[in-house]
């Protein structure tokens, strides 16, 4: 049961401009978004990481190597392509206030399932290969690091929230109820029962609560799969 910290890449200078990026090469995190990724990294600094993946665009990786960089221990971040931003085909780098004129803006707000980009990728295709891309890096990490594990996915807002609506049970067609800021945390653990949802669109707060415990010589860490009838006690020090 290992634990994946879902990380929003910080503001670029086309999120501050309402362009859309998609996979346009050469955004960068402007000077509000290096400021959040650092103060993410700060944050994720308690928790000991045992893998980073990131989106291969640039915004990803700049805030990749700002987490890793607040890390105490070495960490090579990994290129994940599964993770990489929705293709949006003829969208990419046009005006968003202009993008609302057309009519499958609409259809992209009530009916995302039903939304192919011209051009580009259906949105049943973001999330289908987001989704396998992080249970599959879930499942590799646990096998290699153990139930404790901890790691981090740096992605992109579609993807995120289409990667969070999987993991609730969510139809695809809800996903625009949820929100994914710039450089906020959502967090996922995943069971062999269900997904777990521990946190969506985060910004402050204390996380030294998904660092695992040390176990007890000669015992080996388990976490039940089951969830607590009540609500259970919540994180702990012990826990």
């Amino acid at each position: 049961m290992a634990t994946v910290i879902l990380v929003r890449h910080g503001r670029t200078t086309a999120n501050a401009s309402g362009v859309l990026a998609g996979r346009t090469p050469g955004v960068r995190l402007d000077e509000t978004g290096a400021t959040q990724v650092a103060r993410t990294g700060e944050r994720l600094a308690v928790v000991p990481l045992v893998a980073a993946v990131t989106s291969p665009l640039e915004r990803c990786r700049q805030t990749t190597k700002a987490i890793v960089s607040a890390q105490a221990g070495a960490l090579r971040p990994v290129t994940e392509r599964g993770i990489t931003e929705c293709d949006y085909g003829d969208w990419q780098g046009r005006p968003l206030k202009e993008l609302a004129k057309e009519k499958l803006w609409s259809t992209v707000q009530a009916q995302p399932s039903a939304v192919t980009f011209p051009g580009g990728e259906s949105m049943v295709a973001m999330q289908a290969r987001a989704v396998s891309a992080v249970r599959r890096r879930d499942a590799l990490i646990e096998a290699e690091h153990g139930a404790g594990a901890v790691w981090v996915a740096v992605s992109h807002g579609d993807l995120i929230k289409s990667i969070l609506a999987d993991a609730l049970g969510m139809h695809l067609d809800l996903f625009q109820r949820l929100h994914v800021d710039p450089a906020s945390v959502s967090i996922i653990r995943y069971t062999s029962t269900r997904p777990y949802v521990l946190a969506t669109n985060t910004h402050s707060g204390d996380l030294s609560w998904l660092a695992p415990p040390p176990a007890a010589k000669g015992t080996r860490r388990r976490r039940t799969n089951d969830a607590a009838v009540g609500g259970g006690a919540g994180p702990s020090a012990t826990a």
